[in-house]
């Protein structure tokens, strides 16, 4: 298995795109201006205590109040708020937890009228990003992940991932991390923390109690729905928590952001900075790694699948609702049975991958093609259940009904990334009726002889659909191309580069800088 990070980094934000064996199996889409991540710390100021919902309206300076329930405060909520009222007013002794006496836990079954009231500050942290009319989903058991540890405030507990299976690798890391760990503090360490070194586990530990202790200073005199601390972005949070020896590539597209990421990867895993690499070709970083042509054929309606079958993939508001078909994919040497059953493993297959590149969550109705026995119909439930191992998002897939349909629950901790695949007809604008051609090499040919006529540029680079791209660039028999035509007729260096990303009429010209012309 081989694993590549793709960074796009542009005007509005950052495009990341993680790649296994080069197909995509993960897009994230982070705007600069976005303020409310997962993992986020606020002060925020409850507005309303609902207790027909046991929950509160929190503020935190969303458009829309984030929502935060009972069972969601976390059992040293006490202790939280005796904290942040001492360090809001400036009466904290000591350093970190230390000299600091923990209240009893409140209780499991209790309401929250009991525990918080209107006006009130409370500290929280993000659970669940802003997502359709709805605001954030609060959580104020606040905890901070590093690379192998997440520190829990107000608790002595050092637990341990399951995924560790060996028990004296068990008892190395909990007897390690327990002799390092401050009082008052909690641990649970990481899967990632196998087999590392005491050293390693201080230092991200350290890492961690700075980011506490900063979190209390930013306290004293805080305003409401003041960010306390920000989570790291979406790059770095996903290099946190996947770099592996499985990494052989990251590529970055700017120049800083080239830098930024080095001197993370060199602190989080020394010595593995060489494999950040910087694109510097003239072709963009996702149309060079075939990223865009994925995202076409992935995020549509329908996604085709190698072998001829393919996926109709349909929302709606509760659920999400996946029908398998087998399109034009025949085995003649094989029976029907055999067919359908491998056309349902590759479909577990493509719908594993599919659910994590759109970050798909709530239900999702999984219509598989028909199987009589019930031998395939275990074999197709333990498959996809292994497919579905690597997906970090907590998930539950239950096995088929009566009816051959499997349905899995998958977390929604952010928006799913929705991408529109489809395009309006550039001859009839979607209305169904033609009234007109439009002749897309007259137009960009026109645009060429007004280029020529300016005398500002003796190169010029023309973007365009890969369809017109193959028309512009085809020769013609013993004839030149329609390019090397152009460029005969008007005087100028031509280039046409393919963008899969366009639509179909689109076309950019960029001079030999590649800066946009303007006309």
């Amino acid at each position: 298995m081989a694993l590549e990070l793709v960074i796009n980094s542009k005007n509005d934000g950052v495009d990341v795109a993680l790649l296994k064996d080069k197909r995509l199996i993960e897009l994230h889409k982070e705007k600069n201006d976005k303020d409310f991540t997962v993992g986020d710390v606020f002060l925020g100021k409850v507005k309303r205590v609902i207790p027909s919902l046991n929950a509160a309206f929190v503020d935190v300076g969303y458009e829309k109040d984030a929502f935060l329930h009972y069972l969601d405060l976390g059992p040293q909520f006490s202790s939280l708020k005796k904290m942040v009222d001492l360090c809001h007013s400036g009466k904290f002794q000591g350093k970190l937890l230390d000299n600091f006496k923990l209240e009893p836990d409140i209780d499991k079954k209790g309401k929250i009228k009991d525990v918080i009231k209107s006006g009130q500050l409370v500290m929280v942290q993000i659970a669940k990003e802003p997502i359709s009319s709805k605001g954030p989903r609060l959580a104020a058991e606040v905890t901070l992940a590093g690379r192998y540890l997440v520190l829990v405030p107000f608790t002595d507990k050092i637990s341990i991932s399951q995924k560790i299976g060996s028990n004296e690798e068990k008892k190395r890391l909990k007897r390690l991390v327990s002799s390092i760990t401050p009082k008052n503090f909690g641990v649970i360490i990481r899967t990632v923390a196998e087999n590392k070194k005491v050293a390693e586990l201080d230092q991200d530990l350290r890492n961690l109690i700075e980011k506490w202790d900063k979190i209390q200073k930013d306290l004293k005199g805080a305003k409401p729905r003041q960010k306390l601390m920000g989570e790291l972005s979406r790059t770095s949070s996903i290099l946190r928590d996947m770099l592996n020896p499985d990494f052989e590539k990251i590529v970055v597209n700017n120049a800083q952001e080239f830098e930024d990421i080095k001197e993370f990867i060199e602190r989080i895993s020394p010595g593995r900075s060489k494999i950040v690499k910087q694109h510097s070709e003239r072709q963009s970083l996702f149309e060079a790694y075939g990223i865009n042509k994925q995202i076409k054929l992935s995020f549509g309606k329908q996604v085709p699948m190698k072998s001829g079958a393919y996926l109709i993939i349909e929302h709606t508001e509760a659920m999400h609702v996946i029908d398998v078909n087998s399109g034009n994919r025949v085995n003649k040497e094989k029976s029907q049975a055999e067919n359908a059953f491998e056309c349902n493993m590759e479909a577990a297959e493509e719908i594993a991958r599919v659910l994590r590149l759109r970050d798909m969550g709530g239900i999702i109705s999984v219509d598989f093609i028909d199987m009589p026995e019930r031998e395939n119909q275990k074999k197709l439930y333990q498959h996809l259940r292994e497919c579905m191992k690597d997906d970090r998002a907590k998930h539950h897939v239950l096995p088929p009904s009566k009816f051959g349909v499997v349905e899995i629950t998958r977390q929604r901790v952010r928006p799913e990334t929705n991408i529109e695949t489809s395009e309006t007809c550039p001859t009839c604008n979607g209305n169904g009726k033609v009234t007109a051609s439009i002749l897309i090499i007259d137009e960009i040919e026109s645009a060429i002889r007004f280029i020529s006529q300016e005398k500002t540029h003796s190169k010029i680079t023309i973007k365009v659909h890969p369809f017109i791209e193959a028309f512009i660039n085809k020769k013609e028999g013993l004839f030149n191309s329609l390019r090397k035509k152009w460029m005969k007729k008007y005087g100028l260096k031509i280039e046409v580069l393919a963008i899969t990303a366009y639509p179909m009429l689109a076309y950019k010209f960029y001079d030999k800088n590649d800066d946009l012309i303007k006309m």
